[in-house]
């Protein structure tokens, strides 16, 4: 009995501890549950979603990402709010704050015979102050507008080396809009000439950094042609233009167009520039054209307004003053047209006085026949002198008085044209001035033929026999890039670059064999070329990619010193995958260590129109646009200034021929 009652008070005394502890438990867990569901329900109604809250007894954990200071703040207040403060555990973290980006610098500079301006936003005070002093000092007393603002931030990569270029840009470009970014350098100006325009694109392709794209755009205005000339001759070889210029690209056209219809062949240089004497000058040439293919053979020579119209010498005087009679009318009122048979051949015709001067391919010149007194000697001496050298010049010319009127304009003109020539030959008559020989400019016979035709005046002669010869032409001498990365690589076939071992220095010894790449380099055109490193296969793959990239850098940056215009050269690394010997031995390794020049790609050449072509769009053109009983007058459109090149092998003849006239064969 007493065993039972011992045993049913355990019993008692275990259940009651272990409802205690289950009501302990379960009033633990609705307090934890209550005091969470407490401080979320509060958060969330004010909108802070970004935290969480666990419970731990009476504990109180805020876990998140605060995205600020006083976000986080604000949500540990707002949880003590709900329960005690000294339950809240902060385990909040705050956004880290996010540096500010620096803005983006640019520079406008503009540049014109006003001044400067300046306008864009620059990294740092000094910077700017040093800039506005640097362009104040090149303007030389101009006015300089400065309209910058600076920021002080640290200039981005590529500021400083933009910054200078365009800055150098700006000082030979006296009229220019200049764009300066860290990534990108646009230029925009104007050249006196075509010429000076090469020369400008030359130069800042030769100081342009590496790293900074640049976009340059000079424009060149028309030439200015003194006298505006054009000369066509129909004769036994065939039709063609001596000499060809136009006002725009569609009187060009029409005028190429009409010189195809009368028999031209082959391609012809007609430049467009300023100086027409008016604007209907392509109805006047294309008049003066079908006049020549009706009369079957002759010259027209138009010097400004000064039109010559010479027949052949089998032409008859009655259809020849049709026809002169016909272009009289149909020229516009500014030409004034002379016209005139040539004189028929003499069987007792005498010798006639002539002044003749030969060039020699080695430079020497020799005078020889008759002048009218000695001051015309002095002056054909002192001239010949000025034009092929004081030591070059070998007078033997005899003085006649009775020599005909405008000779000694003859004489000088004359000479002045054998000075395009590389060699030939020059003689001069009362009937005629003629020039033979050879020229290395490829516009040598129109330069010729504008001479002479400002020189002589209306209605005179000349004879030009002048071929082209490209050895004789100095920019066609240049080598083309295969040649250059032939000799490039010629050289480094003889000698190595020596760097140090492991490292991309190059070592005292090579800077011979940079010397020699420098003079390569420096007689050749613009090339987009790639500099290749190579190594042999001892050390890691990686390693020796690298290593063979940084020596081609090395290179690169050893030519770029020398003042080369590298713009389009590149270097890579190739490491050891493109072995030349076996890299087992040690003469091997020698040999597969090495650089080498290797020439890009490059875009085909475009060929420039045919005669036939520009034919046929003008006839087109006209057809579609103009009525045919209607002449066309020619506005103000812009030309390009660049003409079709003409075909240097064919001989211009401006004068009666002694010989028996045939009328040319149309060609197949």
């Amino acid at each position: 009995m007493q065993l039972r009652r011992t045993t049913l008070t355990i019993g008692a005394i275990c259940v009651a501890g272990t409802l205690a502890s289950l009501t302990a438990w379960w009033s633990a867990v609705a307090v934890e549950k209550r005091s969470a569901q407490a401080v979320s329900t509060r958060l969330l109604r004010e909108g802070v979603t970004w935290a969480t809250v666990q419970s731990d007894g009476l504990q109180v954990h805020l876990i998140g990402t605060a995205p600020n200071e006083a976000a986080r703040f604000r949500a540990v207040n707002m949880a003590g709010s709900v329960v005690q403060s000294s339950r809240i555990r902060d385990q909040l973290e705050v956004m880290a704050v996010r540096a500010i980006e620096a803005p983006r610098f640019s520079l406008e500079i503009l540049r014109n015979d006003d001044g400067i301006s300046l306008i864009g936003l620059v990294p740092g005070k000094e910077v700017d102050e040093a800039l506005v002093k640097d362009i104040t000092d090149m303007a030389k007393g101009a006015p300089v507008s400065d309209m910058l603002e600076s920021a002080d931030y640290t200039p981005p990569e590529g500021w400083g080396d933009a910054l200078e270029f365009g800055l150098s840009a700006l000082k030979i470009l006296p009229r220019s809009k200049i764009s300066i970014s860290a990534e990108r350098v646009e230029i925009t100006a104007i050249s006196e000439s075509a010429e000076a325009k090469r020369k400008l694109e030359s130069d800042l392709a030769r100081i342009a950094p590496d790293g900074v794209a640049m976009e340059i755009n000079i424009s060149a205005p028309r030439p200015v042609l003194t006298p505006f000339t054009l000369r066509f001759v129909m004769d036994e070889e065939g039709a063609r233009f001596d000499a060809c210029s136009a006002d725009t690209e569609r009187a060009r056209s029409r005028i190429l167009a009409a010189g195809v219809a009368a028999g031209v062949s082959g391609q012809t240089d007609c430049t467009i520039g300023l100086g027409v004497p008016t604007p209907r000058w392509a109805d006047a040439a294309i008049a003066a054209i079908k006049a020549i293919e009706t009369l079957g053979g002759g010259t027209i020579t138009f010097s400004d307004a000064d039109v010559t119209l010479m027949g052949a010498v089998e032409t008859s005087q009655s259809d020849f003053d049709r026809t002169a009679g016909d272009l009289q009318a149909q020229l516009p009122p500014v030409f004034s047209l002379q016209a005139s048979l040539p004189p028929k051949p003499s069987d007792h015709a005498v010798g006639p006085a002539e002044f003749t001067a030969q060039l020699s391919e080695e430079g020497q010149v020799q005078l020889r026949g008759r002048l009218t007194d000695e001051l015309l000697r002095s002056a054909a001496d002192s001239f010949a002198k000025s034009q092929f050298g004081a030591k070059r010049v070998y007078s033997a010319t005899r003085l006649d008085e009775e020599l005909p009127d405008g000779w000694p304009v003859r004489v000088l003109a004359g000479l002045e044209s054998l000075a395009v020539l590389h060699h030939g030959s020059l003689v001069v008559q009362a009937a005629k001035v003629e020039i033979t020989g050879v020229t290395g400019k490829p516009d040598g016979r129109a330069r010729i033929s504008q001479i002479l035709s400002d020189k002589l005046g209306q209605g005179q002669t000349f004879r030009i026999n002048v071929t082209y010869d490209e050895k004789y032409d100095p920019l066609a001498a240049l080598p083309t890039p295969e040649e250059c990365a032939a000799s490039l690589n010629a050289v480094m076939a003889r000698e190595k670059i020596s760097f140090a071992p492991g490292s991309a220095e190059i070592e005292g010894p090579a800077s011979g064999i940079i010397g020699s790449l420098t003079e390569i380099l420096a007689g050749c055109p613009p090339l987009e070329m790639e500099i290749s490193g190579h190594t042999d296969s001892q050390g890691s793959e990686g390693g020796n990619r690298a290593l063979s990239q940084a020596r081609a850098e090395a290179v690169l940056t050893a030519l770029q010193g020398r003042r080369l215009n590298v713009a389009g050269f590149v270097a890579k690394g190739y490491g050891e995958d493109n072995p030349i010997a076996d890299n087992a031995t040690e003469d091997g390794r020698e040999a597969n260590r090495r650089i080498e020049f290797k020439l890009l790609s490059k875009p085909e050449p475009v060929a420039p129109p045919s005669p036939v072509a520009l034919a046929e769009a003008a006839l087109a053109e006209q057809t579609a646009d103009e009525p045919a009983e209607e002449p066309y007058v020619e506005g103000d459109d812009l030309g390009s200034g660049d003409g079709d090149m003409i075909d240097p092998d064919q001989e211009f003849i401006f004068e009666p021929s002694d010989e028996q006239w045939r009328r040319p064969k149309p060609k197949p």
